[in-house]
């Protein structure tokens, strides 16, 4: 099993190796966080966006990664990921975030819907 940084109130489980890349992704951009939603798009219907911002949302969900990392989820996202774990592949082919939603009735090979 995985092992991942969520809380009891955590829309989305994040893994050590995800939390990672997103911190050096961060640092490129001081003062930047990650803001996770979802886009009608891709093959599935719904598409997962992920963006560094300088500022929170109007209306977002905080999530505190720890570390100085802070996701802002879309509260429409929020529906859709909730439950959801990020992770993070490190693989010439397919690599990159991928999102393991067990909520998701529809997937395709991308990991990215």
């Amino acid at each position: 099993m995985m092992s991942q940084s969520a809380t009891s109130n955590s829309i989305v489980a994040v893994t050590p190796i995800a939390v990672a890349k997103m911190t050096e992704i961060v640092a490129q951009n001081p003062n930047h966080a990650i803001r996770v939603g979802v886009l009608g798009a891709g093959c599935a219907g719904l598409q997962y966006d992920m963006q560094p911002t300088q500022t929170k949302p109007e209306g977002d969900f905080v999530q505190d990664l720890g570390e100085g990392l802070v996701l802002y989820i879309h509260p429409v996202a929020a529906a859709y990921l909730k439950g959801t774990t990020v992770d993070f592949v490190d693989a010439m082919m397919d690599g990159g975030f991928k999102f393991i939603n067990p909520n998701a009735t529809n997937t395709c090979g991308c990991g990215t819907s």
